[in-house]
């Protein structure tokens, strides 16, 4: 397609689309003139320097453009926060990263390449490296892409790769977003983000829902459909763009952006069943946003950040440090504090193998403490140090339990501690279908859908091309989460959810409906999630989950569940 092209709104004609459909990943509505994603920045010629060219200030030049992209990535993350801030922070280490740096140099000096030629190649062989690993390592090439044109561009003099910059707000459309342009989205400007790629679980999905942003991913033909300037309305829940919306559409939308919904702290269906709110935090500043949100606790308190771009562990003072900051705002309240989720898509130089060839299958989570288990109980004294030092509701939790055993030495490890409210996290199969005798000595479980809906569908989350398969409605999903609270109900211990299904209203409804006690979610969430179901009696929970359960696909499951819950358009959820 070319600017020209991209820059003409599209004409209607009989055989254009009326809409375009995809995955709902955060709901609203939104209308908006289209403006598409700045196009990729070109190919750099094979030219080789000219004779005479000075070879050393070429080199050179490699170094500083890098620098230079890394330090304007670096100051971008400084003005952000939460998940903006880690993925930004993420983005500028791979700008700096030596190894892009140290082979396009000796590209330079071994074939006089051009300068941005040299980084063109560079890149393109990292990335190489990365996709043949598998998993995670695999999605940080699309990392390297981004930090390739940023570099090629400041090379060449270019624009800056990355979001459109307009005095009035509009829909952006792309093929994909690289994470450091999702994270520099401004709520404000983009009313709404629609890509013809990405799944559920993607960066896109998840700063989306963070910012508040209707989006919908995984809509093909988004690029050819929606041209520039062309008006669309974009319905975040029901996964659907609307090309010319007429007027009334378009008010209604901005009627109901316009809502201003509140949680006042006590989770609830419309007949009084109790269903605790709570919010997933990843670092002190997320524990503020939860606290001001009106999050009755923390469900999921990511230790991560304490351990991650390091290159050896923390040590204990300086966990006990960080987990009091977050503890700190939740007086009285619940914190369920997540050991080290080590591995898969976060590697650790100093506890994980980068060269595991199914790393998602891989020594990850709990595993790690097999080999390494002074790391594991240093957290648990650090945790139960914090604990001690404020008066949170201190629970804490392993990832990736898949056994009887397992849970065993875990809620052990933690009593030498005096961490008495041990749980589990269930992840993968194998979990959920033993629930019960895993509860039976673990004090409560917290579903992880996303990794659930992984392992049970066998589908990698990362992958774009397998969204529809990564989507929390898909029955077997449903009846692994029925199944472990079956479990939870059978040794009297509470079941929660803590994965992104948690935050969409009519997921939320199901998982109350198959007994869930609590739900775990963004702070920007708990306002939608909290009116959905102070509008439902539990019953009807109820009633949605088994039609869900019962139903014989993900889209099949949606759709009814969604007609049984007019409340959803009501609040343009």
């Amino acid at each position: 397609m070319t600017d020209q092209q991209q820059a003409s709104p599209q004409s209607p004609t009989a055989e254009a689309p009326s809409s375009v459909s995809g995955i709902g990943v955060s709901p609203g509505r939104a209308a908006g003139p289209v403006a598409q994603l700045a196009g990729a920045v070109p190919e750099p010629g094979m030219e080789s320097l000219p004779e005479g060219a000075d070879l050393e200030a070429a080199v050179a030049s490699v170094a500083d453009h890098a620098a230079r992209v890394a330090a304007g990535l670096t100051a971008s993350a400084e003005k952000a926060q939460g998940e903006s801030r880690e993925v930004l922070e993420t983005t500028a280490q791979m700008a700096a990263d030596p190894t892009l740096v140290q082979v396009a140099q000796s590209h330079v000096r071994g074939q006089r390449l051009s300068p941005a030629r040299a980084v063109w190649e560079a890149a393109g062989s990292v990335a190489d490296q990365l996709s043949a690993l598998g998993g995670y390592m695999a999605e940080r090439a699309r990392d390297v892409y981004d930090v390739r044109d940023r570099i090629v561009a400041s090379l060449l003099g270019l624009p800056m790769p990355g979001v459109p910059q307009r005095e009035e707000p509009f829909v952006l459309v792309a093929r994909d977003l690289a994470p450091a342009d999702t994270a520099l989205l401004d709520p404000a400007k983009v009313r709404a983000i629609v890509t013809s790629e990405g799944g559920p679980t993607s960066h896109t999905a998840i700063l989306a829902r963070a910012l508040g942003i209707p989006a919908v991913v995984g809509a093909t033909g988004a690029l050819e459909a929606l041209t520039n300037d062309r008006l669309v309305l974009v319905d975040g829940a029901a996964g659907t763009i609307t090309l010319d919306p007429d007027a009334a559409a378009v008010e209604a939308a901005a009627r109901l952006a316009a809502q201003v919904r509140t949680f006042d702290g006590d989770g609830r269906t419309s007949d009084g069943h109790k269903v605790q709110l709570l919010a997933n935090v990843g670092d002190p500043a997320g524990a503020e946003k939860a606290a001001a949100a009106g999050a009755e606790g923390v469900g999921l308190f990511r230790t991560e950040f304490c351990f991650l771009d390091r290159a050896d562990e923390p040590t204990i003072a300086e966990q006990v440090e960080q987990y009091r900051t977050v503890l700190a705002a939740f007086p009285g309240k619940k914190v369920v504090v997540r050991t080290l989720d080590a591995g898969a898509d976060k590697p650790m130089p100093f506890l994980t193998d980068t060269a595991e060839p199914n790393p998602a299958l891989g020594v990850r989570g709990l595993r790690t403490a097999w080999a390494n288990p002074q790391i594991l109980d240093n957290q648990l004294q650090a945790i139960a140090e914090a604990a001690a030092a404020e008066s949170a509701d201190v629970w804490v939790m392993a990832p990736m339990i898949a056994t009887v055993p397992e849970t065993e030495d875990f809620v052990a490890a933690c009593a030498r501690h005096g961490l008495t409210t041990a749980g589990v996290m269930v992840e993968v199969p194998s979990a959920a279908l033993l629930s019960g005798p895993i509860l039976a000595r673990a004090s409560f479980a917290s579903i992880g859908t996303n990794d659930l809906t992984q392992y049970t569908m066998a589908a990698d989350r990362m992958l774009g091309s397998l969204a529809t398969l990564s989507d929390a409605f898909q029955p077997a999903v449903l009846r692994m989460i029925e199944e472990t609270c079956r479990g939870g109900a059978q040794q009297d211990r509470p079941v929660g959810v803590c994965g992104e299904a948690a935050a969409d209203p009519a997921t939320a409804v199901v998982l109350v409906g198959l007994g869930v006690s609590s739900l775990s979610m963004s702070p920007r969430s708990l306002a939608d999630v909290a009116a959905v179901l102070a509008a439902t009696s539990f019953e009807r929970c109820q009633e949605l989950a088994r039609i869900a359960v019962e139903s014989e696909s993900a889209d099949q499951a949606r759709a009814r569940v969604r007609e049984g819950l007019p409340i959803l358009a009501e609040l343009g959820l």
